[in-house]
C-alpha cells in the first residue's frame, strides 16, 4: 500500500484562462478540492508555501478550514520555509489546526527555496547570527519548533496570574499530542536527509534535488532515501518513519488531458541551478496513457522506495479538472502498481 496525496502550489493569476484568479479563489477552491479528494479516496491534501508571490503563503488558516470540513484526509504542507517562522507562534498555530483536524496534520518544513524578493526573511524580522547562513537560521528555527512541540514546560509563570496556572513551568498552548511525530523535513541533499533522520523527522523529497552524482533524479532520490533510513536506524529512533516524493503525473484518458499535457510525453530530467549557485536536477513529468504510465512509474526507483506519493496538480485549471486528474490515477494507475 502507498499513500497518495496531492500537492498544490496555490498559484493564482488574473489571466482569462485561469480558473483561480485571486487569492480568495485559491483558498476556497483548495478547501473544495480537499473535500472532493477525500470523497474519492485520496489520502492527503498538501500545500506549498511561498512568500511575496501570487501563491499560497499562510498555511494554518487553510489547514484549519480543511480540517473542519473533512474527517479522514491527511492535511499538510510541502513545505513551510522556516527562515520566515517564529517557532513559538508557529507551534500555537500548528497545535490549534491539528486539534481542529483531530490530529491529521502532516507538516513539511525546510530551509526554503529562492523567493520572489532578495532575503525576504529580513522583512519578517529575521537575520542569521554572525558567521551563519540563512540555512543555518532555518535549522535553528526548526530545532526550536520541535522542542516546543515536545510539550515540556519552559516559561516561568507569573506569581500573580490573571488565570490559575497548572503547577510548574508553562508550555505553549494549545498543545497537540503526537504532532511532533508528524513533522517532515523537505530535503534537497543527502546531508540534510541525514540531519532530518537524526532528529527523528519524516522525509519529503521533491521534484528537485541537488545534483550530487550526475544520475537521474529518481536514482539520486532512492539513494537519498536509503541514506535517510540508515541514519534513522543508527540514531536509535523506534517510531517507523515516513518518506514522500513528489511527482507531476498525468494519465491521458481524454482529449482534454492530451491537449493540456500530451506535450509532456517525452519529458526528461533537466539539470540547472535553482539559486544561481547549486547545480540541481529537476525531475521529469510523467504523461501517458494509463498502461504506458504504469510501466514508466514501475521504473522510478524513488517512488518505489517511498511510502507516500504527492501528485503536483495544476490548481489553476479548477477543482473539477483536478478531481479528474486525481481520480484517473487512483482508478487506472494505482491498482496496477499494487498501491490500492
Amino acid at each position: 500500500m502507498k499513500k497518495i496525496g496531492f500537492l498544490s502550489f496555490g498559484h493564482w493569476s488574473p489571466n482569462q484562462h485561469s480558473l483561480a484568479r485571486s487569492a480568495s479563489d485559491v483558498l476556497l477552491q483548495s478547501i473544495d478540492l480537499a473535500v472532493a479528494a477525500e470523497e474519492i479516496g485520496v489520502d492527503g491534501a498538501y500545500f506549498r508555501v511561498h512568500h511575496f508571490a501570487r501563491q499560497a503563503a499562510s498555511p494554518f488558516p487553510l489547514l484549519a478550514a480543511i480540517g473542519a470540513r473533512t474527517s479522514k484526509i491527511e492535511i499538510g504542507t510541502g513545505v513551510i520555509d522556516m527562515r520566515y517562522e517564529n517557532p513559538l507562534y508557529m507551534a500555537e498555530d500548528a497545535g490549534a489546526a491539528d486539534l481542529i483536524s483531530g490530529g491529521r496534520l502532516q507538516l513539511g518544513v525546510s530551509r526554503g527555496s529562492p523567493e520572489q524578493v532578495i532575503d525576504g526573511w529580513r522583512y519578517f524580522g529575521y537575520n542569521p547570527a554572525p558567521g551563519e547562513t540563512d540555512a543555518d537560521m532555518a535549522r535553528h528555527h526548526t530545532e526550536a519548533f520541535l522542542k516546543v512541540l515536545d510539550g515540556e514546560g519552559f516559561a516561568r509563570p507569573n506569581p500573580r496570574p490573571m488565570f490559575p496556572n497548572p503547577p510548574g513551568l508553562l508550555r505553549i498552548e494549545p498543545h497537540s499530542e503526537g504532532l511532533r511525530d508528524r513533522i517532515w523535513w523537505g530535503s534537497a541533499s543527502n546531508a540534510t536527509a541525514v540531519w532530518a533522520a537524526e532528529l527523528g523527522l519524516n522525509l519529503q523529497s521533491s521534484t528537485l534535488k541537488e545534483d550530487e552524482t550526475g544520475e537521474p533524479l529518481h536514482v539520486q532520490q532512492r539513494k537519498q532515501i536509503e541514506a535517510y533510513h540508515e541514519a534513522y536506524r543508527k540514531a536509535g529512533h523506534t517510531r517507523t518513519p515516513r518518506v514522500s516524493v513528489a511527482r507531476s503525473i498525468f494519465a491521458l484518458t481524454s482529449d482534454l488531458d492530451r491537449a493540456y499535457f500530451g506535450h509532456d510525453r517525452n519529458s526528461r530530467d533537466q539539470v540547472g541551478t535553482h539559486d544561481n549557485v547549486t547545480q540541481s536536477v529537476f525531475g521529469r513529468s510523467y504523461a501517458a496513457e494509463p498502461d504506458r504510465l504504469v510501466k514508466l512509474l514501475r521504473d522510478d526507483e524513488a517512488i518505489q522506495a517511498a511510502d507516500t506519493l504527492l501528485l503536483t496538480i495544476p490548481n489553476q485549471l479548477g477543482v473539477d479538472y483536478n478531481v479528474h486528474v486525481l481520480e484517473s490515477i487512483l482508478t487506472h494507475v494505482a491498482p496496477e502498481l499494487g498501491w490500492r
